[in-house]
């Protein structure tokens, strides 16, 4: 089994060694030393397709045993692309905060009744404070995922708001996964 070191290395980088490891090799043991980095090669070895094992150890160190290595084929579009929405901001549109707010929470409302859904939501920048703060786009974030929609939010931007404890819904992503999922995707940015 091929043994990665992350430890010390920013975010996207453990993700980005395992990732080419686990291409390679098919399974890997990963040394990282904090909790997010841990749950961000945790996520990428399930989406990968693979049975990962996390296990903390002394010091604040986690290592990931990652095995059985097969590709997950997820729900595509007819061009084989993944349908990506992309919100980058707390309001929808230019103008008024007060209008912008309405639209944006009428706009994910909306979401739970169009067909086909979605494969996943990505909030970034101020977006990121809708899946924390604000209860009506909460409560349809929760039925969106309830139906199999991926919620993903932006760590660092979790972190520069001060939200990291208060994400209420989806999942805290990092810059490759979304990166990742904008490249492969059919986007709709908002």
């Amino acid at each position: 089994m091929k043994k990665i070191d992350a430890r010390g290395l920013d975010c996207p980088k453990p993700v980005i060694k395992t990732k080419k490891v686990l291409e390679k090799h098919g399974e890997a043991e990963v040394l990282v030393d904090n909790e997010v980095a841990a749950e961000n090669v945790k996520k990428l070895g399930i989406k990968m397709g693979a049975k990962v094992t996390k296990v903390k150890e002394n010091e604040g160190n986690y290592k990931l045993v990652i095995a059985d290595f097969k590709k997950a084929e997820k729900k595509r579009d007819k061009e084989g692309k993944e349908k990506v929405i992309f919100i980058k901001s707390n309001l929808l549109g230019e103008g008024e905060a007060e209008l912008g707010d309405i639209l944006i929470r009428g706009f994910i409302n909306t979401l739970k009744e169009i067909e086909p859904l979605p494969n996943k939501i990505i909030f970034m920048n101020s977006g990121v404070k809708l899946p924390c703060e604000n209860d009506e786009v909460i409560n349809s974030l929760k039925e969106l995922e309830n139906k199999g929609v991926d919620v993903l939010t932006c760590g660092t931007c979790l972190d520069y708001y001060n939200l990291e404890d208060k994400l209420k819904v989806g999942n805290i992503s990092n810059m490759y996964e979304i990166v990742d999922s904008l490249n492969q995707g059919d986007v709709l940015e908002i």
